[in-house]
């Protein structure tokens, strides 16, 4: 298994090497120029040509790239122009905020999704099957950046039931000491309830409002695929054996319909990390989104390339992860096959 894993992570190099490689040139392709945006609008052309050689842009595309790459055999991932940190730091620091939210989030998801999808399968038809079908409709349809406006207005402004929705935690405490970086983990590591309550209520708005979108591809897939499942033969074989309707669906229909399932969360779950920006920026979330983002509109290279890259090397462990939930689900599914 050890073999297997390693191969697998060995396999996704080219595809790294990929990322690395494409995203320096798109950063070099993006317009403007961050020498002129950190020199100022009145700085004179003398002044942002200074600043171009101290950030070193004045040197050949193919010389920037090596001392890139050379930078990250060393683990460096260079500075933010705009914050003066680290990017590795700032992503450390940053990354368990996106992580928890969407964690929590696909949590949320497939509570829901998991078991109404079931449900609509195997009652077609019925309210529960029209139902499946209108929260499917309902959470691909509504903007996520609507849905959260629309949440925090109802649930902070008219009725007050919410917490101020800007930022992991309220003003008025302080975060706890960083063990994980996950606020609620670190919380009740430190036995603080008051501080673990104030940052899952931080926590609600954002979960629920990323909740709502991603239900519906989870819900749609497990519908589909227990559908089809429950139409095979080993199913009408299992009924005509005798054995009880709970045995027949979990045992036998549930775990042979989560193979493309679990496909789906794997993909959602990636596209979660990646589109969380909007959410973050709804909410004041200082997360990797945001975080790409501001730098993004600075022309901030080293951040930008730094995000991407962490993305990359998250979707690479994420695929793995997968594979391995494929071989719990189905022991006839092997590595070597996938």
């Amino acid at each position: 298994m050890i073999k297997l894993i390693a191969r697998r992570l060995l396999g996704a190099l080219p595809n790294l090497i990929g990322v690395i490689v494409v995203t320096f040139l798109l950063t070099r392709a993006l317009p403007g120029d961050p020498a002129a945006y950190f020199a100022g609008g009145a700085a004179t052309q003398e002044a942002v040509a200074q600043v171009r050689a101290q950030l070193g842009l004045d040197k050949p595309l193919v010389e920037q790239f090596f001392r890139y790459v050379a930078d990250l055999a060393h683990g460096e991932l260079g500075t933010s122009l705009t914050t003066g940190q680290p990017v590795l730091q700032e992503l450390i620091t940053r990354l368990p905020a996106s992580i928890e939210m969407v964690l929590l989030a696909l949590t949320l998801a497939c509570a829901i999704a998991l078991p109404l999808g079931v449900l609509a399968a195997t009652r077609p038809g019925s309210w529960i099957d029209q139902l499946c079908r209108l929260v499917t409709t309902a959470g691909v349809s509504l903007p996520t950046f609507f849905t959260g406006l629309v949440l925090a207005y109802v649930f902070y402004f008219l009725l007050g039931w919410a917490p101020s929705p800007l930022g992991r935690l309220d003003p008025m405490f302080s975060p706890p000491p960083q063990i994980s970086g996950f606020y609620l983990i670190d919380a009740a590591l430190a036995g603080d309830a008051s501080l673990w309550w104030a940052s899952f209520k931080q926590l609600i708005l954002p979960t629920l409002t990323m909740a709502i979108f991603v239900l519906a591809p989870i819900a749609r897939m497990t519908r589909a695929s227990m559908l089809s499942v429950l139409g095979s033969d080993f199913i009408r074989t299992a009924r005509a054996s005798g054995l009880t309707p709970t045995t027949v669906l979990v045992t036998y229909a549930l775990r042979n319909a989560l193979l493309p399932v679990v496909t789906t969360l794997g993909m959602v779950f990636g596209f979660m990390l990646g589109s969380s920006v909007v959410i973050e920026k709804v909410f004041g979330w200082p997360g990797v989104g945001s975080y790409a983002i501001d730098a993004l509109t600075a022309s901030d290279y080293a951040p930008i390339q730094g995000f991407v890259l962490a993305m990359g090397v998250l979707f690479v462990l994420l695929n793995l992860v997968v594979d391995l939930l494929y071989t719990l689900i189905d022991p006839r599914v092997t590595l070597e096959g996938s």
